[in-house]
């Protein structure tokens, strides 16, 4: 079955009018030239690969919607997965914490993020997306290890990576900065607000024995079991290549451009959020994504909280990319798939899974739909509902 007349994106260009086949799910074969008699028919729209998220966080607000009203997990899993493929992406990792005495405590218990992904697992064969579990590790919580160690042993986490958010570094290096968010946002007192970090540091101190052994600990894990892993929030080149001795391949959300040369020095893929991207700058005031990528050390773009803003950030960055589009489509197809591993899908190549997204480029962009494995999985009506297999 042939799908004709876009503008396919492969990984090194742009085919201005062209046409991909596909059978059993899989592409077969790629035409320059549009195809007489195609199922679907693109009128120069584009055809991008589907999009390989790395890091999704919008699964606690897709289960809880407001504060202390928490919905059936089936609910929200299935709301999630009807927004990942109208967003465009066809393989999702959620980004799930295991850290009880966070903001977000009573939805991070080791009980309930347990609960989450082995639901998400159950649900699997009835969902949309190719969903797969991306389990943070907050290192200053290792009573969690025993937890995420048996969630590996049955398969149910993809990736792991390693997190701290005690003040003072990584994401909240800041100190000062910090404190001012919590009194603008939660309307604290400057005192309180300084009494709560102080609080918060002296409780995830922990000796540095401790830290060693639970580090060492959860990349053994990790290596026994082939699951990838990743640092976040680096703010060094010492923290890049502590976590590279320990196996990291990802370096996600560096906060510093010295973090982010070190990261690629090191043999380490960069990962930053689209919405970071769309806006030009981070919302908590670390390494802007666009800063990155005009130094040439970003390779992956992860929805992080907000799945519609890949497409509109690819379309941003293409601008300035030195291959264009092809380059900036690379961010979240091919150059995440390799990362974690993912070797069937990423690129519109023969051989590949067929995962699209029938996308315009007028103004911010617009996905048109979203296929996965052959199938439309999501269509805004304006190219059809019917089976692309």
């Amino acid at each position: 079955m042939w799908i004709s007349d876009f503008r396919v994106v492969t990984a090194d260009r742009v085919i201005d009018r062209g046409a991909v086949r596909v059978e059993a799910g899989r592409i077969v074969e790629i035409a320059d030239t549009p195809v007489v008699g195609a199922k679907i028919s693109g009128d120069g729209l584009l055809l991008l690969p589907g999009f390989v998220d790395m890091h999704g966080d919008m699964i606690e607000r897709e289960i809880e919607p407001r504060p202390n009203v928490p919905m059936p997990l089936e609910l929200g899993l299935r709301d999630l997965d009807r927004r990942l493929a109208v967003a465009g992406i066809t393989t999702a990792y959620a980004a799930v914490s295991f850290s009880p005495a966070s903001t977000y405590g009573h939805l991070r218990s080791y009980e309930h993020t347990s609960a989450v992904i082995r639901a998400l697992r159950a649900m699997a064969g009835d969902l949309l997306v190719d969903h797969r579990v991306h389990a943070r590790f907050e290192i200053t919580f290792p009573k969690a290890l025993a937890v995420i160690d048996a969630l590996i042993a049955e398969g149910a986490v993809d990736l792991i990576s390693l997190t701290d958010h005690t003040p003072g570094q990584g994401q909240y290096r800041d100190i000062e900065r910090h404190v001012e968010k919590m009194v603008r946002e939660k309307g604290y007192s400057r005192d309180e607000a300084a009494q709560s970090v102080a609080r918060r540091i002296e409780e995830r101190t922990l000796p540095a024995e401790i830290m060693t052994r639970t580090l060492q600990a959860i990349s053994a894990t990790c290596h026994a079991h082939g699951v990838a892993l990743a640092s976040h929030d680096d703010d060094s080149p010492a923290k890049v290549a502590l976590m590279r001795d320990l196996g990291a391949a990802i370096s996600e959300f560096p906060v510093t451009l010295e973090a982010a040369a070190a990261a690629r020095a090191m043999g380490l893929a960069t990962a930053m959020g689209a919405p970071n991207a769309l806006r030009g700058q981070s919302y908590s005031g670390n390494l802007s994504a666009r800063d990155a990528h005009a130094h040439g050390l970003l390779d992956i773009l992860a929805s992080d909280y907000h799945p519609s803003a890949i497409l509109p950030a690819i379309l941003e960055l293409a601008r300035t990319d030195p291959s264009g589009l092809a380059g900036a489509t690379l961010l979240a197809t091919l150059n995440p798939a390799r990362a974690l591993g993912l070797g069937d899908r990423g690129e519109i190549a023969v051989g590949k899974s067929a995962d699209f997204v029938i996308a315009d480029d007028t103004g911010i962009g617009h996905v048109r739909a979203t296929v996965r494995n052959g199938a439309m999985i999501y269509s805004d009506g304006s190219i059809g509902r019917q089976q692309a297999a």
